[in-house]
């Protein structure tokens, strides 16, 4: 269970750290990129909707003019109220000097700052154990070198539950965490490789069966029957997990497009008598194309089989079966291959987007996916009864161009509910508070700042402790007895494994009463909410948090990504970042006593917020753990400094050494730097990167490098 405490000295560092010298530096970066906005909207007054034009080799057409489209709602030719062409391409400026490594975390974008939302959804329910390693290996070239600034991105598996790891985010370590955790799932309905191989057929003695009745339900036709259904309980799982991460993506911003790298499915299954049924899967497939069209999310598929021979090959064994049963297991394999291949091609169709099959280059399949994200948004007046549900259930939509050799892609229809008749009903307080726990998307209604470290100590092994920074303005007070003010919240925290799996947890409710001093502390600084757990294997995790106002009913969440190393390796490793804020002229006087100095800073507080005014230092400390000591010889440490903004590198220190006296430890040694942030500098987000070398050390295990986000305001 999650410990509270109040001791910042079990953390990693006392706050005493911050009283010892240290080097000071200055930086001054630029300020971010504005843009681009898109509405897509099914409203009783307005019908809008984004539709793909490209030439005949996929470009995209840019200058169409409104008077070479036509729109047809359900057939009937409809007057476009707005035309508009809306471009996705990102002007990038050149990179000047160092650029930053793939594994640095950078800051999260603003909402304003997304250009694209991409799911790259893995389709582990159908994935074979072949496609897995190509998925594998594409998706991690996604991530190195096409994933571009202003891109939220998550990787989320179709056979796991919420996931820690399945949120978007522009972090690339966590990707690449949620990249290992991409394996093939053998509880799924798929095999080893693309087409089951071909077993010799035993001979049991007894006469070949006699041809079936017409209607008679054969021992093969119930196995066909049975397997079938398993395949669409699996489909429909796999459109499930789809529609929830549609859901998801509905309030996000920039051009918003899933990516599902899959083996396919069929959209009809087959009963013993061979007969074709519409089942689960189509209405499971018109839910989703519903809610990928309203939430305006484009859906491309990938089929991650890539080009496959249907033939006999050398893991078949065709004993014990004639030239007309190998005849038959090969149609077989050409008809399911085209039905699942069906499946991938109409999801994508009906959503706007593309099928990408037949295909070894999943790689390529994603580079022509993010170069088809401009699009013209194209609006129109409804007639009345295109929301009456007497008439008819689902809106059939028609966009038809003029212009020679224009290939138009749009979204099929909808169904006849307007958005503000699906509009959901207002949730309770608990249930907003679970809303905000488990969705990958963080409530603000209370504003709150996580900053979760990794560290250890040799009686109780690594731990991760998180402080999490709550604006006690959006809390509710009230008067209680004898002058005090009275707030009550609750809080639940979930820490999660790198395979989704929760591995502790608190849900607890407080209520504070504080004198009239302590109030107008709380309301001007804000307070910390302080826990740590255990953790007794290395590997990702990732903490989310959740608070809600009882009186209020305000819910605010926060959630962040920690790697956790494994020490026994006796690898250099570094521990979270602490820090504190402290004015410049304060800072100078410490320096010229060498002495501590009361000051007005909490180093709990500017852990958890990481906020920092300009003209001001940015003090930071953290632990260095398994220094090389070998031969007699002290630990010989390094550590450089460098600030990155918007993928750019803004500053670098120069290299100073680590000072050894004082140190009680050898194996877990503090380190005590500063960096002063200029009064010119420019608000925003910053990620600092401090990188130590052990010079007693050689190769990869001569170097740890840790990172800490932060932001500068006025």
């Amino acid at each position: 269970m999650f410990k509270t405490t109040s001791l910042f000295a079990h953390l990693l560092i006392v706050t005493g750290l911050f009283a010892t010298s240290a080097q000071g530096q200055q930086a001054t970066p630029t300020p971010p990129p504005g843009d681009d906005g898109e509405v897509v909207k099914i409203s009783t007054t307005l019908v809008q909707i984004d539709v793909t034009i490209t030439d005949r080799r996929g470009n995209i057409i840019r200058d169409l003019r409104p008077d070479e489209i036509e729109i047809f709602e359900n057939g009937k030719k409809q007057t476009p109220s707005n035309f508009s062409f809306v471009s996705s391409v990102i002007e990038r400026e050149e990179a000047t000097g160092a650029t930053p490594t793939a594994s640095t975390p950078i800051a999260p974008v603003r909402p304003e700052q997304v250009r694209r939302t991409i799911a790259l959804v893995v389709d582990d329910l159908t994935l074979s154990f072949e496609s897995t390693h190509f998925v594998r290996r594409a998706l991690r070239k996604f991530v190195d070198e096409q994933m571009q600034p202003g891109d939220l991105v998550a990787i989320i598996r179709t056979g796991s539950g919420i996931g820690a790891l399945q949120q978007f985010t522009t972090d690339k370590r966590q990707l690449y965490a949620a990249i290992e955790r991409v394996k093939w799932n053998s509880a799924g309905s798929s095999s080893i490789g693309a087409f089951a191989s071909l077993e010799a057929k035993p001979d049991t003695g007894e006469p070949e069966a006699e041809e079936p009745e017409a209607g008679e339900r054969t021992k093969e036709g119930i196995d066909r029957e049975f397997q079938n259904f398993r395949e669409s309980v699996f489909a429909t799982g796999t459109l499930g997990a789809i529609n929830y991460i549609v859901r998801g993506m509905e309030g996000l911003p920039g051009r918003k497009s899933v990516m599902l790298l899959s083996d396919g499915f069929e959209l009809f299954s087959t009963d013993a008598l061979g007969f074709k049924e519409s089942g689960r899967v189509m209405q499971a497939l018109r839910r989703l194309v519903d809610q990928a069209n309203r939430a305006s999310v484009v859906v491309y598929t990938m089929d991650a089989r890539g080009l496959q021979v249907t033939g006999l090959t050398a893991a078949d064994n065709t004993s014990g079966r004639s030239a007309s049963e190998i005849e038959s297991e090969i149609a077989e394999r050409n008809d399911r291959l085209f039905n699942t291949q069906a499946g991938l091609q109409y999801l994508a169709k009906q959503t706007g987007g593309f099928a990408i099959i037949n295909n070894n280059d999943l790689s390529g399949g994603i580079r022509k996916i993010l170069d088809d994200q401009s699009y013209y948004l194209i609006g129109y007046i409804p007639d009345e009864d295109t929301f009456d549900p007497k008439l008819r259930r689902f809106n059939d939509l028609e966009i038809k161009v003029s212009r020679p050799g224009a290939v138009v892609r749009h979204r099929s229809g909808f169904f006849g509910v307007s958005d503000e008749v699906r509009t959901r009903p207002e949730m309770t307080g608990e249930q907003k508070l679970m809303n905000a726990l488990t969705s990958p998307f963080a409530a603000n209604e209370i504003t709150v700042r996580l900053n979760a470290l990794f560290g250890s100590e040799r009686k109780t092994g690594s731990f991760i402790r998180s402080l999490l920074h709550v604006d006690a303005r959006d809390i509710t007070f009230t008067d209680g007895p004898n002058g005090t003010k009275q707030g009550v919240f609750e809080i639940i925290a979930v820490g999660f494994g790198d395979n989704g799996i929760p591995i502790d947890q608190l849900a607890k409710s407080y209520k504070i009463d504080l004198s009239p001093e302590m109030h107008q502390r709380f309301i001007e600084k804000g307070f910390v909410y302080d826990l740590s757990f255990p953790i007794k294997k290395p590997g990702a995790y990732q903490l989310r948090i959740a608070i809600r106002d009882t009186r209020s009913n305000s819910v605010g969440s926060a959630n962040q990504f920690v790697e956790v190393p494994n020490l026994k390796k006796s690898r250099l490793t570094l521990s979270g970042v602490a820090l504190e804020n402290i004015p410049y002229n304060t800072w100078q006087a410490m320096q010229t006593s060498g002495t501590t100095v009361e000051r007005d800073s909490n180093p709990l507080s500017d852990t958890a917020l990481r906020q920092f005014k300009r003209g001001t230092v940015l003090s930071y400390g953290l632990m260095i753990y398994n220094a090389k000591t070998s031969g007699g010889r002290a630990p010989d440490l390094t550590s450089t400094t460098r600030l990155f903004r918007d993928d750019k590198v803004k500053f670098e220190g120069r290299s100073v050494p680590i000072e050894m006296k004082g140190q009680s430890d050898p194996k877990a040694i503090n380190l005590m730097a500063a960096l002063s942030l200029g009064s010119e500098m420019e608000v925003g987000d910053y990620t600092l990167e401090i990188v130590v070398r052990d010079n007693n050390a050689k190769g990869k295990q001569s170097t740890a490098i840790q990172y800490v986000q932060f932001e500068v305001i006025e």
